[in-house]
């Protein structure tokens, strides 16, 4: 079998069981960076909508991260295997793979954070009514976080399975929580730059620099920090469940 299909295929299974795993986590995480959204916090919609709602966006969450996850473990190996350098393997693999998939990274947000239920009715119609250059706001921003997100992740996890290899069921979360540390700024201004013209509510920003002005005046450094908490959780949830399962295919394809 084709190495980079293979990878591709097991990285897709974990994937699809990480993601709706933490799903709640994640709902949380994009409510709390952006909390200026009226009427969107977890017990206002879930009064609202019942507890399905906790998993509000998760088949577009499956959608976009099936090919954003495997693309990136797929050429994260590929890649590694090569120069032999985990961070900078990383780094390549997440910018190249957040690139190719960006436009569904913007309408997860969308139809996360939505709080009229007739504003969108699937992916699609999303993807449809919002204008290209909306579809791509944060785009360079994306790229520096998720490639430092993930150079980090990988780079965390093989250290921690060399020296602590009893933990190696949750060596991957352990390893999202020291990334996260690192790239979570740039995640929480491209959200932000995202939703420009998604609601009145939004800041609006000029570019890059206006945002990080914006944030620092308004809502000082921690501003930069919101919602973290909510993520550090997720993220544990999420990259301990894919990297367990990830091992444990190998483990049985490969006996």
């Amino acid at each position: 079998m084709n190495e980079f299909f293979y990878n591709f295929s097991i990285a897709a299974l974990s994937t699809a069981t990480a993601k709706t795993s933490s799903a709640p986590f994640e709902l949380w995480r994009i409510q709390r960076q952006n909390y200026f959204i009226p009427n969107s916090t977890l017990r206002d919609v879930v009064k609202k909508e019942g507890f399905r709602y906790l998993w509000k966006g998760n088949i577009t969450n499956i959608v976009k991260g099936v090919p954003q996850y495997s693309v990136n473990y797929a050429l994260f190996k590929m890649i590694d295997e090569k120069i032999e350098n985990k961070f900078v393997s990383g780094v390549c693999s997440g910018a190249l793979s957040i690139g190719s998939i960006y436009p569904l990274e913007t309408t997860r947000t969308y139809l996360s954070l939505q709080t009229n239920k007739n504003k969108y009715r699937g992916i699609y119609d999303c993807l449809k009514r919002t204008p290209i250059h909306n579809l791509y706001r944060g785009f360079s921003m994306s790229l520096i976080g998720f490639g430092s997100f993930t150079g980090w992740l990988f780079y965390l996890q093989s250290k921690l399975n060399e020296n602590y290899p009893n933990l190696a069921p949750i060596n991957g979360g352990l390893a999202s929580v020291g990334a996260l540390s690192f790239s979570y700024p740039t995640d929480l201004m491209r959200r932000r730059l995202q939703l420009q013209e998604f609601d009145k509510s939004v800041p609006i920003y000029k570019n890059n620099r206006d945002v990080i002005k914006q944030i620092k005046h308004n809502e000082g450094i921690r501003g930069f920090y919101r919602g973290i908490h909510a993520n550090l959780i997720k993220s544990f949830v999420q990259w301990s469940v894919h990297f367990y399962i990830l091992e444990t295919l190998n483990k049985l394809i490969k006996k």
